[in-house]
């Protein structure tokens, strides 16, 4: 009997075989001639993913949340003004991350948890001074609410500001065209849409961000992040001359070009196109059940992930029952919103199959929950969608 339960959260993701067999290769040396080649492959296929032929990547042993200190480490020094497009919780991760390095941060609040700040209220904070950077979170995975990069990144590139993107979510998932979007930076993590288990901090960094970097008045006050170590690492990997300042994680790294390489042979347009699908049969399913989504409009919800609250009547409960139908989804991040929703996660690998078994666990559950509502209806409807 089948006891390996589907990994639905919003990461770690389900990986492909060829990416968990690369995992589990024999350690090469982090200096050895083939892995000196598959580092170069890994930062040369990144910048086919985030479409930033001119950027410079950094891919480090670590987490999202490193990606995140490092870039403000190495762009932010003391006084320097920064704004924060808050979508959610990792919104306020990356205020207390500038914070910590001397930067005086303006925050830009949605009207409601579920909503994305107002353009025009982005933009009235951008006339009032010289802001160095503005970060946005293209999907925060505690709302699960997806920001306009394409217009925020355009304001951010009328006022002189660098523009910096948490694609943690959504790198390898929604659309990001960075250079022709005017997007400075691109930070990322492996076990998300990158489709990689965790252990890998990624940064893209464009040229302005790289300029901004190189005229620092003051050091790096961060040994580990300074790119004044790593960029000697990654331009000798490029060049498959391989320099050492600290080990490489070489099966990760290994894995992680395995996973670029699957993601540029279907195509960034194509995985685009699969992630909107199956966000939308996932969320069709729970509308159909009568359940409402966190962000207040489809418009402004991600793909990679949905966020759901719970029916009148249903708790958090509800998520063992899931469990037990074999499907493992997440309970909410966001403080204002308590335990009033979970979070699926459905980007990466993810199949059509995957999307009907979890909305059928879902079914399964709220049936056993007491929820009214046409059993089938769920299942019915994301169908539809996926037969489109």
């Amino acid at each position: 009997m089948k006891d390996r339960k589907l990994l639905m959260i919003p990461g770690p993701i389900e990986f492909t075989p060829e990416v968990l067999q690369a995992m589990g290769l024999p350690t090469t040396s982090h200096l050895a001639p083939n892995f000196a080649d598959v580092f170069g492959q890994a930062i040369e296929r990144l910048r086919e993913v985030v479409m930033a032929p001119r950027s410079q990547p950094f891919i480090v042993a670590g987490s999202g949340t490193l990606a995140m200190d490092m870039t403000a480490a190495n762009l932010m020094e003391p006084g320097d003004k920064a704004i924060v497009v808050n979508i959610g919780y990792f919104s306020e991760r990356f205020i207390a991350i500038l914070e910590r390095y001397g930067a005086q941060v303006t925050r830009i609040d949605p009207p409601v948890v579920g909503d994305t700040p107002r353009l025009e209220a982005v933009e009235a904070a951008l006339k009032q001074g010289d802001f160095k950077l503005m970060t946005i979170t293209q999907v925060d995975t505690s709302t699960g609410v997806l920001a306009d990069v394409r217009s925020l990144a355009y304001l951010g590139q009328q006022y002189g500001t660098l523009v910096v993107v948490d694609g943690v979510c959504s790198v390898a998932g929604e659309e990001l065209r960075a250079e022709e979007w005017g997007v400075d930076l691109v930070l990322s993590a492996s076990q998300k849409a990158l489709g990689v288990p965790p252990g890998l901090a990624v940064v893209i960094a464009g040229e302005r961000a790289m300029e901004a970097f190189r005229r620092r008045k003051t050091p790096v006050q961060n040994y580990y992040a300074d790119w004044t170590n790593w960029l000697p690492v990654m331009e000798g990997y490029e060049a498959r001359k391989p320099i050492y300042f600290g080990t490489p994680p070489v099966n990760l790294i290994w894995a992680l070009n395995v996973s670029l390489g699957q993601i540029l042979e279907e195509g960034m347009e194509a995985r685009f196109a699969r992630h909107r699908q199956m966000s939308a049969a996932f969320k069709a399913g729970m509308t159909a059940m009568g359940l409402q989504l966190v962000p207040v409009s489809l418009e402004k919800a991600a793909h990679t992930l949905s966020t759901v609250y719970y029916p009148d009547g249903v708790d958090a409960r509800l998520l063992g029952l899931i469990n037990q139908a074999g499907i493992i989804v997440a309970g909410g991040r966001h403080p204002a919103l308590g335990d009033r929703y979970f979070r699926v996660g459905h980007m990466g690998a993810v199949t059509r199959s995957d999307i009907l078994a979890t909305v059928g666990a879902v079914e399964w559950a709220l049936a056993r929950s007491g929820h009214r509502f046409e059993v089938g209806a769920g299942v019915a409807a994301a169908e539809r969608v996926l037969a489109e």
